[in-house]
Parts: C-alpha cells; structure tokens; sequence
C-alpha cells in the first residue's frame, strides 16, 4: 500500500468520524414535540348541539371527558395541549385547547365554549422554609437522638415496668 492510499483512508476515516459527531450532535438539539390529552376533530365538536344532546349522545360523540366538574352539574371538559423541549429543558407550552361542555340538571347540554392558551397558569413555588414550632434539630440529633429511648412508655426511661412497686 502506497503513502498516497493510506493518507486517503485516514483522511476518509477521519471525514467519516467527523460527519458522525456533527450528525449526531445535530440529533442532540431537535426539539422533541409531543400531544397530550385529548384530540380534537371540529367536525364532532360542531356536532354537538345546546338542548339537543345530552351526557350519553356527548360521551358517544367526543368520548370520556379529561376530567369532569365537581360544581355547576358536572361539566365536562376535554384538554389537548401541544408542547415542545429542547434536551434536557423543561417542556414548553406550544398550544392549548379547553373545551367545555355544559350541562343543566337534567343532563341537556347548555352550552360548548373553547379556551386557549389564556387559561394557563404559571407557578412559582416559593423556595423559603415553612416555620415549625418546636427545636432545631441537627443531623447528629436526627441519627442519634433516640439512642436509650427504645421501649420508652411514658417518657420514662427503662419502660416504666415498676408499677406494682411503691
């Protein structure tokens, strides 16, 4: 094999790897997009008609609700939301569909309305510690502050056995 080969293989070798990395690489930063919930088709969504369909038509047309209301009769709501991440980051809103469908008492759909992205809460827990009553305790006192007070009754060490004695 000649100098002139092998300089050209490991040069292809070398082109080869190099492709492979930035390829690779490339792969790393795709944003990931995903749908969770439900899926919404316009055409059975129009279907639904106030005072014509009731619960049984409604679960027969859109399906079982996401989830359903504890107040104003049980209204059912169906959720569809769109996101995307990049990596290793924390999935962002895309878009967000609500549908309401309300009911009255006799079970007779009132009302369908949609909400958006509008509808979405952000929340920042506060990183602060809650105040507790009682003493600070370390770390030698939580591994080791119960040594000698097993079979403790009452609060009294040797677990109190001496009760027939005056």
């Amino acid at each position: 094999m000649s100098a002139t080969t092998a300089q050209l293989m490991r040069g292809r070798l070398i082109l080869g790897a190099a492709l492979g990395l930035a390829t690779l690489a490339a792969g790393a930063c795709t944003p990931l997009r995903s749908h969770q919930g439900y899926i919404i088709d316009a055409d059975l969504v129009n279907s639904v008609q106030p005072g014509v369909d009731n619960r049984t038509s409604v679960l027969q047309t859109l399906g079982k609700p996401s989830f359903t209301s504890q107040f104003n009769q049980g209204d059912w709501y169906y959720v569809a939301r769109d996101t995307r991440n990049i990596a290793f980051n924390n999935p962002k809103v895309v878009t967000q569909i609500t549908l309401r469908v309300m009911f009255d008492q006799n079970g007779t759909v009132t009302g369908v309305s949609r909400g958006g992205m509008d509808q979405i809460a952000s929340i920042r827990p506060s990183g602060e510690k809650t105040p507790t009553l009682g003493r600070k305790r370390g770390l030698f006192d939580e591994l080791f502050g119960n040594i000698g007070t097993v079979g403790a009754i009452g609060g009294q060490p040797g677990g109190g056995g001496d009760r027939d004695q005056p």
